[in-house]
């Protein structure tokens, strides 16, 4: 099973924002970010189907939903670059080759009822998720070469 170990925990933790409470107290109580983190980590790892999350990690919807919440707060970004930073601090990366994939491969003939109907399939939340982060470490706004104009005009035919 796959399960964060207590240095990567120390690692990853101060990078993921408080969980908010209500201010009257009532609700449940949020499901801890180390057992969600587990859970997500174990479907990117076997590329199960959320709904097939085993029992012993929150509700596949919880993990989904903690997903989602970090992607919208830049938080894998954050947990990215630390895990980078630890990793070449100890001197376990090779930058001289360095490479992101991001393939994906669909069903070809029994296709889940999850599946949408139509032909066409959307990007996963994963996909965007690598994508912008590939993007946004990699990429600079490239400079455009004005275009010259002519000073001369053109020939009416």
């Amino acid at each position: 099973m796959i399960r964060i170990t207590d240095e990567q925990w120390a690692l990853i933790e101060p990078h993921l924002p408080k969980l908010p409470r209500r201010k009257d107290g009532r609700g449940r109580p949020w499901r801890s970010d180390r057992e969600c983190l587990d859970g997500i980590l174990w479907i990117l790892k076997t590329g199960a189907q959320w709904k097939a999350l085993p029992k012993e990690f929150p509700g596949y919807a919880t993990c989904w939903r903690r997903l989602r919440m970090g992607e919208e707060h830049d938080v894998w970004k954050d947990v990215w670059r630390a895990v980078l930073g630890a990793l070449d601090e100890k001197s376990l990366l090779d930058w001289e080759e360095t490479f992101l994939d991001a393939t994906f491969v669909s069903a070809k003939k029994g296709a889940t009822q999850s599946a949408s109907p139509r032909g066409e399939r959307d990007r996963s939340l994963l996909f965007w998720s690598s994508a912008r982060v590939f993007l946004s470490e990699f990429s600079s706004p490239l400079r455009t070469k004005a275009k010259r104009r002519s000073r001369s005009q053109r020939s009416k035919k």
